[in-house]
């Protein structure tokens, strides 16, 4: 990569999004030829100590212990955004203002007028700008996109998509962040409801028109967070409130004429990260399902299914790997992105999905909400 132009990258967060993004910036170079060689400049997080200690392990060059600092620097020209859902406008717009090249953790933000604005801040940018599904860029994914858009599947009449984990059914769980809806915007609904919504949009290459809708949240209140709990970690003898979804299930309609199916919960018993999509479609069918990655399932005419095992060099991204039957794994779809987003900003194109993708997603979320709470039969999702 000596022979590149070197971009510098500032990243925003690094927990669990902050960890996978860093592992996809230090390994996108050494698998892809890029016009642009990547350099992990800096990492910003509130605390001094766990950022040098972060930027220690995940390979950043230096620290800063406000965001803002990051957006000034003459060394950073992408800004990576990997931090709770509440600060996505905030960083996003003043690093775009900035001049820097911006990608942002999904969902794009916590309201649509958050995401409005991003879209509005995105388009007056000379930076680039990207959202980060990082599911478009499962190999399996992008292939049924292709087998869609061959017409090899027909006319889609069919998408069911799920999403289930069960990481917080233990009611003792404390009170993370991704539980309170002034930092997550929401819970299930736009944590994992977000990706089956996007990854439905982007395969069918059709936008859910509108939506009935109900949520719950199971359990109401949880031990209070300690200072450094995350993911599993053991919360105080307080409680406080949970003031997210549990469940979101909603039921749609396609601007192509596909009805459509959707459930994103975090309380299925046993199911750890089952993000699930099928089409039937009138000349045949695909199904997918994340905890089987490498797999997608394809069916013609009125026989069953057939397995693809999607590690072929022809395969979407599978060529720069390894060689076939060797599967990837969850990692490789952030380097995916990564790789993306920096040949979109080396040729000056709009990277995909765009800041206006995100904000498509957070219409149809604000339309489950509205749904969820006053009951509508159906509720469109540009009301």
């Amino acid at each position: 990569m000596s022979d590149r132009t070197t971009i510098g990258v500032g990243m925003v967060g690094y927990a669990f999004m902050g960890r996978v993004h860093s592992q996809a910036w230090r390994s996108v170079g050494a698998f892809f030829d890029l016009p642009l060689a990547p350099r992990m400049a800096v990492l910003a997080g509130r605390s001094k100590e766990r950022t040098e200690a972060a930027a220690a392990q995940l390979g950043w060059a230096d620290v800063e212990t406000d965001w803002r600092e990051l957006v000034k620097r003459d060394d950073v020209q992408i800004v990576d955004i990997c931090t709770p859902g509440d600060s996505h406008a905030e960083i996003a717009i003043a690093a775009l203002q900035a001049g820097k090249h911006v990608i942002c953790e999904k969902p794009l933000a916590n309201t649509v007028a958050e995401a409005e604005a991003m879209v509005a801040a995105a388009a007056a940018a000379q930076g680039r700008s990207m959202v980060a599904f990082n599911y478009r860029r499962v190999p399996a994914i992008a292939l049924a996109r292709r087998f869609v858009e061959e017409g090899r599947i027909g006319e889609i009449r069919h998408v069911r998509a799920q999403y289930l984990q069960d990481w917080i059914v233990d009611p003792e769980f404390p009170l993370v962040w991704r539980l309170q809806k002034d930092k997550a915007g929401s819970g299930a609904l736009g944590d994992i409801g977000a990706h089956i919504v996007d990854a439905a949009q982007f395969i069918t290459g059709q936008n859910v028109l509108g939506v009935s809708a109900l949520t719950e949240t199971f359990i109401k209140e949880r031990p209070l967070a300690t200072e450094s709990a995350g993911l599993g970690a053991t919360g105080s003898a307080a409680r406080g409130e949970v003031t997210v979804d549990d469940a979101a299930l909603f039921i749609g309609r396609m601007s192509g004429g596909a009805v459509a199916s959707f459930e994103a919960t975090r309380f299925a018993n046993g199911r750890k990260n089952a993000m699930r999509i099928e089409l039937n479609g009138s000349l045949g069918s695909l199904a997918f399902d994340f905890e089987a990655m490498n797999e997608l399932w394809f069916s013609t005419g009125g026989g069953g299914f057939e397995r693809i095992l999607v590690t072929e060099p022809d395969h979407p991204y599978v060529g720069a790997w390894w060689p076939p039957g060797h599967g990837l794994g969850y990692e490789h779809t952030f380097t995916h992105e990564i790789k993306d987003f920096l040949e979109a900003v080396a040729t000056g194109a709009d990277p995909s999905p765009s800041f206006a993708d995100g904000l498509r997603v957070q219409r149809v979320l604000e339309a489950v909400e509205r749904s969820a709470a006053d009951g509508s039969r159906y509720t469109n999702v540009e009301d």
